[in-house]
This record gives structure tokens, sequence and C-alpha cells, in this order.
């Protein structure tokens, strides 16, 4: 008993050490005094968090995760385990994907699976460039896929960059001619483009599939609208009303799309 004492006192004094040597940026002596400490008492479950938070911050991702589960296997009550697991989780999740990701492509190159979904993680960690590369590697590796050309032109249209958008959304309409949203947004690009007759066959399109869907009655009120069609609008934008007003309502006060309407008796009676 004495003994095992002794081991975890020990134990405590490396812990302290290591701490205090993390606080000073030496990590690597800091894990060295960690897993002294858990070698002398295994089930510390502080040595086991404190080791956790050093690799993490080495970004040595799978070694933290290991870390912390086994401190909250060994302290399953610990509101603090927990905490700090979850603290890890929400800080480094994105990163910690992005790893397991390269590792599996450096594993098989030719993986389009792992190329389409390491570039949506780099689109949510707002990486886009990467993002655009992965997902046109994923697009090339498995060219009847429609679901990363759709992802890529999203971040395309989000940049702004409607024409390239449009070439994606094309194709997308092509291989999977039942996808709503993808006429949807083909009709956007082409609306903010200025095709209008092009944004409309689009917007039919989508009519086929979903005729009472909030945002294409809308965007067929804003398309109406900048082509000069304002009876149309009109009638579009009270069929958006009849939907959701305050939604509505609060989507036209800061779009730009119909300007060509203000002034307009009917419109301003519809804000």
């Amino acid at each position: 008993m004495a003994r095992e004492k002794d081991s975890i006192a020990s134990s405590d004094e490396h812990n302290s050490r290591g701490i205090e040597l993390a606080d000073r940026g030496w990590l690597d002596e800091a894990l060295k005094e960690f897993k002294k400490a858990i070698e002398l008492d295994p089930n510390s479950s502080h040595a086991h968090d404190n080791l956790a938070t050093v690799f993490a911050e080495k970004k040595q991702f799978r070694d933290a995760l290991d870390a912390y589960l086994v401190s909250l296997r060994l302290e399953p009550d610990s509101a603090t385990a927990h905490y700090n697991l979850a603290c890890f989780l929400s800080a480094h999740a994105l990163d910690f994907a992005i790893s397991e990701y390269q590792t599996a492509i450096e594993l098989e190159p030719d993986y389009p699976d792992a190329h389409l979904n390491l570039g949506l993680t780099y689109a949510d960690a707002g990486r886009g460039e990467e993002a655009v590369k992965e997902l046109r590697t994923a697009i090339e590796l498995d060219p009847s896929d429609p679901f990363p050309r759709h992802e890529l032109a999203g971040l395309q249209m989000d940049e702004g960059d409607y024409r390239s958008a449009i070439t994606q959304l094309k194709d997308v309409t092509r291989l999977e001619p039942e996808n709503f949203e993808a006429w949807l947004d083909l009709g956007i690009c082409y609306a903010q483009k200025g095709f209008y007759a092009e944004a409309e066959r689009a917007y039919e399109k989508a009519k086929e599939l979903k005729s009472d869907d909030l945002l294409l009655v809308y965007n067929l009120a804003a398309l109406y609208a900048q082509w000069g069609r304002k009876a149309d609008a009109i009638e579009h934008l009270k069929l958006a009303l009849k939907v959701d007003r305050v939604k509505v309502a609060g989507w036209l006060k800061a779009d730009p799309m119909f300007e060509a309407l203000e002034g307009e008796a009917e419109f301003e009676a519809l804000r």
C-alpha cells in the first residue's frame, strides 16, 4: 500500500512538471512527463487528460482522442472529462476530419468519396480554393456522380462565379433530371447573368417537380421584376406571401432585385 501511495505521489509530481512544461510551450518534454505519470499511475485520469491536451496542440488528433477517451473511461462521472472532450471536438473536429481524409487519400489516391468529403470539409473550414480543388478531383474520378458537381456549383455561386456554376449545374441536371434544387440553382445563375429566358426555362423545370416551393415562387417573382414583367412579378410575389408572409417580407426589405418595382402602388402595398 505504501509503495502504491509513493507511486501515485511520484505520478502527481511528473504530472505537475508536465503542466509547467506545457505552459512554457515545451510540448515534447511535457509529453514525456505525462507519459511517466501514467506509467507510475495508469489510473490517473488527469494525466491522460493532460496528455491529450498536448497531443491536440501538436495536431496528433488520433492520439489526443485516444487519451481523452481513456480519461473518460477512468472517470465516466467527471464533468470535467466530458467538458474537455467536448472542447477538443468543437475546436479540432474539422482539422481532425481533414487529417483523416488526407490519410485515406494517401493510402488510396483514386478514392472519389474521400476527395469529395475532404472538399466539403475544406468548405466548412472556409478553405475555398482547397475545397474547389478536391471537388474537381472527385468529379474527374467519378464523372457520373452529380453530387460533387452540385457542391462545386454552390461554392462558385457563393463566390459570384455564376458562369462556371452554370456549366456544372447543366451537367447536374443532365445526370439527375429530377433534381429540383439543381434546376432552381440553374435558374438563379441564369438570372444573375441576365439570361432571363434561360432562367425562366430552368424555373419551369423546377416547377414541374415542386410547384409550390417558396424559394422557387419568390425567385420567379424576382426574375420577372428584373425582366420588366411587372404583372408577373406581382402575381408571384402574392403567391409567395401567401406561403410565408413574414419570411418574404423580410427578404423584400434587403433584396435589390425588386428595385424596378419600387414606387409601383401594387408592389408597395405588398411590403
